[in-house]
């Protein structure tokens, strides 16, 4: 089984729940997909895929395989119950045993658990999901105050690679005219564009506080994460939450 690039996430959490985050670094997969690269969907060879994923299991003791979503840039949020394959862009549990777990490689992981360790969700955090408000339909899952509820910010690419259009700005700040902080001009008519700073603002509005990670790019770090902005063809990086048996 070959080995795996994973890294546990600086938040603390509940007795528990536990959360992990991974590289490219490991891996059985080759060519542009070179190393551990979780993604079923971008061409890579699906034995790869599978030995890849059985190893991140077996490394991190899960205890079931993590419920994989179709992520489209929306705001659905798959439950517990929900089938592996749904499409939807975040996963809420709230109950043992139930592994939350999203793919990205540029758009920004985020990860949700409260206080009291009972309720967790793993977020995908594109522009598009952060425009349609899909943090706050995550927090809205909650049965806790969200007051009561920690975050974390994975790794993403950061504002100074992140170019958008007007029409990308125009999304945010016609919902939120303070969202005009988290972009600065760039070439011509294009805008850098704050991914995590966004969420943040996000998660603070649905009344999260305390928020952890962040400030990590992908596309800076050839080395150790994916980047569809910087590769073009890529593999995928997990980030997962779940609360143990």
């Amino acid at each position: 089984m070959p080995e795996v690039g994973v890294f546990t996430p600086d938040w603390p959490l509940p007795p528990g729940v536990r959360a992990a985050s991974t590289t490219r670094l490991g891996g059985a997969s080759g060519g542009p997909f070179a190393g551990f690269n979780l993604g079923d969907h971008v061409g890579d060879d699906p034995r790869a895929v599978a030995a890849n994923r059985a190893a991140l299991g077996a490394a991190l003791g899960l205890p079931a395989p993590p419920g994989w979503l179709s992520q489209v840039h929306g705001r659905a949020v798959a439950g517990p119950d929900d089938p592996a394959g749904s499409a939807a862009d975040a996963r809420y549990a709230d109950r043992p045993g139930v592994v939350c777990a999203v793919l990205t490689a540029d758009c920004l992981p985020l990860l949700l658990c409260s206080d009291d360790g009972r309720e967790i969700a793993a977020v995908h955090c594109g522009w598009r999901g952060l425009a349609a408000g899909i943090v706050g339909r995550a927090i809205g899952r909650f049965a806790t105050p969200a007051r009561a509820v920690s975050a974390w910010l994975g790794p993403a690419i950061g504002p100074a690679a992140f170019e958008v259009g007007p029409e990308v700005r125009e999304a945010f700040v016609r919902a939120d005219a303070g969202a005009g902080a988290c972009f600065r001009a760039g070439r011509g008519t294009r805008w850098l564009a704050d991914l995590c700073g966004l969420a943040r603002r996000a998660l603070l509005a649905g009344g999260v506080q305390r928020i952890a990670g962040g400030g990590v790019c992908t596309v800076a770090d050839a080395a150790r994460f994916y980047s569809y902005r910087r590769d073009g063809v890529t593999g995928r990086m997990a980030s997962l939450i779940w609360r143990d048996d």
